[in-house]
């Protein structure tokens, strides 16, 4: 059959950066083996099930491993689909398939995530936890082509579909309350009080049940029907090319300037996705003390410290580092190709770093004013110029990492390591609502430094955090020598014995 070839195909070229692949293990391992003990803790704190959060792990990280495959099965490929119907293929076929590949992902995804849930805590109930799992994995999925057919940009499709996830996760039933009137749309919702069993107040075990097949069918539809409407239309889009000056840094800063004011709709989600996810978590947050301990006097004390404060301060960074390990990933990524046609007639590859930083570095700043600014609507810090120099310092750290988590990584397995490393050191490990007292793995990770610094500025009157500091600032400093030497190769031109179809692009 014509479309299993195009399946097989798809799932060839999907696998031809192996990197996506493994990401497709080790992801699901990562979300049940290592962080579902920790989310159980936070969910506890929020007023939440613990134990169903270590099960329902395994249904987050298959939901968010098909989400991001499945937008980029389908905006990466739009050209291409677009030829192949133009040749005469119908597109319900070529729909069909592309949907069918994001499947068997979604299926390895699953099957990978329950596999470590079984090994790590067993599953009791296991007609509902598989059909738990594998149902939020299609709804993500038909999110992600949703997303893929209407939003072409990378950094808006991926913001957009880790947006709907965050909001899935850490304001669904699992973590938060199970009754709330306002989280009843979010897409799991009714699949995860049917697959853990929790009573949600506002349906029977088997009306949670219908409303979960529910969600599943209309979002298969939903996708098939926008998919197949924007593949039919074999129009082309003409794309307008930045045109080189003779000028170096100026003439390069203007045209990375010139490429970040073509994408508006970044601006708008940089707005919003900080906006949504401080003043929301504040709100689930209990009105009860917590202990965090903090230098202080050159000794570490322990105070007790309002919880809402705690998480407000605690989230802008998260939000910042996730936001600016993403522009970094595709700001420099994306403009290799462009960017070494550029050096090739005669721009310097300094001038071109020195601009494409520089722009880097405003859009970072810019997302980091945003948090602030809606942190400060609802916690007070103690000293603001150092809560702000340490969300800078965490914001452009991730953007470091991000751009070179591109060079290694690739697009799709990029954006997995971009939100997973932030989400893993700056939430996780370093949150001192999980942790009171740095951990030692804490210290060895990108966020300890400014981490450190940042509850300083938050909650004491005197700075004490000097060896953090440095240590943050290091890790600045390498990562930016490590951008500087994988840009150059980046656009370093290509050895001329090379043929273009030995070169493979990594998705």
């Amino acid at each position: 059959m014509t479309v299993l070839v195009f399946v097989r195909r798809f799932l060839t070229d999907y696998a031809r950066n192996p990197v996506n692949v493994l990401l497709l293990v080790v992801v699901p391992v990562v979300f049940v083996v290592v962080v579902a003990a920790s989310l159980a803790d936070f969910a506890k704190l929020l007023g939440g099930s613990g134990s169903a959060v270590q099960t329902v792990t395994a249904a987050w990280a298959a939901a968010f491993l098909a989400g991001i495959a499945m937008y980029f099965q389908i905006a990466a490929t739009r050209d291409t689909d677009r030829r192949v119907v133009i040749a005469g293929f119908p597109a319900s076929r070529l729909v069909l398939a592309r949907l069918l590949t994001g499947l068997a992902l979604a299926v390895l995804a699953s099957a990978t995530a329950l596999v470590a849930l079984a090994a790590r805590t067993g599953i009791e109930d296991p007609v509902p936890v598989i059909a738990g799992t594998v149902m939020s994995a299609i709804i993500y999925l038909a999110i992600g082509a949703t997303v893929g057919t209407v939003v072409r940009n990378p950094v808006n499709g991926t913001v957009i579909v880790l947006f709907v996830w965050i909001l899935d996760v850490f304001f669904g039933p699992a973590i938060g309350a199970t009754d709330r009137v306002a989280t009843r749309g979010l897409p799991t919702h009714f699949v995860t009080l049917w697959m853990v069993g929790l009573p949600s107040g506002h349906s029977s075990h088997g009306g949670d049940l219908a409303w979960a097949l529910a969600w599943t069918l209309t979002a298969v539809l939903a996708s098939w029907a926008i998919v197949s409407a924007r593949t039919g239309r074999a129009r082309g889009h003409a794309r307008r090319q930045s045109r080189a000056r003779t000028g170096q840094l100026v003439a390069a800063s203007q045209m990375a300037w010139r490429d970040a004011r073509r994408n508006p709709a970044q601006w708008a989600l940089f707005v919003l996705v900080p906006v949504v996810f401080i003043l929301g978590s504040v709100a689930v947050t209990p009105h009860k003390p917590i202990t965090v301990t903090l230098e202080e006097h050159g000794r570490r004390i322990a105070h007790s410290l309002p919880m809402p404060d705690v998480h407000a301060a605690t989230m802008a960074p998260l939000a910042m580092a996730s936001l600016a390990a993403l522009i970094g990933l595709f700001f420099l990524f994306d403009s290799r190709e462009s960017d070494r046609r550029v050096a090739l007639a005669g721009l310097r590859p300094n001038a071109l770093l020195g601009a494409r930083l520089g722009v880097l570095t405003l859009t970072v700043l810019a997302a980091t004013a945003v948090s602030v600014a809606t942190v400060a609507q609802v916690f007070n810090a103690t000293r603001w110029p150092t809560y702000v120099a340490a969300s800078v310092l965490i914001a452009m750290t991730y953007a470091l990492v991000g751009a070179l988590l591109a060079r290694v990584f690739g697009r799709v397995g990029g954006v997995f390591m971009a939100f997973v490393l932030p989400f893993l050191d700056v939430g996780i490990v370093q949150s001192p609502m999980l942790h009171p007292t740095p951990t030692t793995l804490a210290t060895w990770l990108p966020g300890y430094g400014a981490s450190r610094v940042l509850l300083d500025g938050a909650f004491t009157s005197g700075f004490e955090e000097t060896v953090p500091l440095l240590i943050g600032l290091g890790w600045l400093l390498v990562l930016g020598v490590g951008v500087a030497l994988a840009y150059r190769h980046a656009i370093a031109p290509a050895a001329p014995a090379a043929c273009a179809g030995s070169r493979r692009a990594r998705r």
